[in-house]
């Protein structure tokens, strides 16, 4: 680890600010206030669509995402009919739009549903909401289950960018965390995927895993590279067992210390530097070339739910349980969560109701500062002389601390992340976070 950094940085448990406020902030929301936000959604409004489908054939360990095991095949077809039924409910509800500029098919595992029901779902969402040019269609599919009937579904459905966990190639540490799978079986999954015209490939890796090493995550970069990954997500494991008991699966004395994760963290990136990837933001790489890294040179990177994005759609729809979404127009703002149990989702929308359980309309305080925060973390730079001064002086003492440490330098009216702090851009958002603090909410560790 840099020695001007200090290891407490690492150590600090923080939000992932994928959101602001984050998730811990939500309230109730009843269904009558969702639909009031719908109706002001503008006629030309371009939307995004997140599908949350929380099936997975068996469990990993390290996972952090809202799933369920089920191999029970009704199961899984009355969950996918739920969706269509959710998405009928909100073409109903909204005012003229102005169709799809991105979806995203998120889990668990979303192509567990199997082929013909992704491609009963994928026709319908396009159907009913309707698609403008050149949208980003994305899924996240497991590499051991992808099978030509799937692929060939997802192509058929307009899918033009997938996902798949890598995690580490290592086998030992694979069984470590519950999810064993071979190089042969990543890499035919990429090849099918290419061959049905799903050209955009990413792949997601992680360090902090159990009895992981500097090595093993830098050969995981490099077979990352080697198969040809547009982009390649590097992620932190965060051992959250107090929200995912599965978690105690991994014993905690087994995890890297703060120091080892840093030295794996840098490892990663040295890797994929190295393979010609550009650095995006806190954790993702990107091909020069790739949407993603011509965002982040023009400034128009954006962080939502699923991370980094190039989405440019000011509202999000989250539709499955769990799911969050973001409306968006210019003088409202708010966040909207479904019910995260299954049972309850799907009776709700059986019955004819959207099934949103929790949420937050945003005050301008919010929205101003869910803008500073997204614009420091994707561009890890802010035009201070922009913000009013009463935020300014309340975020200071923070930054001045910050500075002090090497993590951000400060001119009378502009701040930059240094090359040292941008893996600590964490701290420098929760600098200007009016929440943190109050005791809602436990967060994983800041690397």
């Amino acid at each position: 680890m840099n020695a001007t950094v200090p290891i407490s940085y690492a150590l600090a448990n923080l939000p992932r600010y994928t959101s602001y406020p984050t998730a811990p902030q939500f309230q109730a929301l009843d269904e009558a206030s969702y639909r009031d936000w719908l109706a002001e959604i503008g006629p030309e409004t371009a939307l995004s669509l997140y599908l949350h489908i929380p099936f997975c054939k068996s469990l990993c360990w390290y996972c952090g995402c809202h799933t369920a095991i089920t191999r029970n095949d009704d199961r899984i077809g009355r969950y996918a009919a739920a969706l269509r039924r959710e998405a009928e409910l909100l073409q109903d509800a909204l005012p003229g739009h102005g169709g799809i500029a991105a979806l995203h098919l998120g889990g668990g595992t979303p192509t567990a549903i199997g082929g013909a029901a992704l491609r009963d779902l994928l026709q319908a969402i396009r159907a009913g909401f309707g698609v403008r040019d050149g949208a980003e269609f994305a899924a996240e599919c497991d590499p051991r289950t992808l099978n030509e009937e799937t692929v060939e579904a997802l192509a058929a459905g307009g899918i033009t960018r997938a996902s798949l966990g890598v995690q580490d190639i290592n086998p030992t540490v694979q069984k470590r965390i519950g999810r064993v799978q071979t190089d042969d079986a990543v890499a035919g999954a990429v090849e099918r995927l290419r061959r049905a015209g799903i050209l955009r490939v990413n792949l997601d890796i992680m360090y902090g895993l159990p009895g992981q090493t500097e090595a093993e995550v830098a050969a995981t970069a490099r077979f990352a590279a080697a198969l040809g990954a547009d982009r390649v997500a590097v992620f932190g494991y965060a051992h959250v067992p107090w929200m995912k008991p599965h978690q105690n699966a991994i014993r905690s004395e087994d995890l890297p210390g703060a120091l080892e994760r840093v030295r794996q963290a840098e490892t990663a990136e040295r890797t994929l530097r190295e393979a010609g990837y550009e650095a995006i933001g806190l954790d993702h790489f990107a091909r020069r070339d790739d949407s993603m890294a011509v965002a982040q040179r023009n400034g128009r990177l954006r962080r939502n739910f699923q991370g980094y994005t190039t989405d440019p759609a000011p509202t999000l729809l989250g539709l499955g349980a769990s799911a969050i979404g973001s409306i968006g127009t210019a003088d409202f703002a708010g966040y909207a969560q479904n019910d995260p149990d299954e049972r309850r989702y799907v009776a709700a929308v059986g019955n004819g109701q959207l099934p949103v359980k929790r949420g937050r309309p945003l005050t301008e305080d919010d929205r101003l500062r869910r803008h500073v925060i997204e614009r420091v973390m994707c561009d890890f730079v802010l035009d201070l002389a922009e913000l009013p001064e009463s935020l300014l002086e309340e975020a200071r003492p923070g930054l001045e601390r910050l500075e002090a440490d090497g993590i951000v330098a400060l001119a009378p009216d502009m701040l930059w992340v240094t090359a040292t702090g941008r893996r600590h851009v964490r701290h420098v958002a929760a600098c200007f976070d009016a929440y943190l603090g109050n005791g809602a909410g436990r967060h994983s560790a800041a690397v």
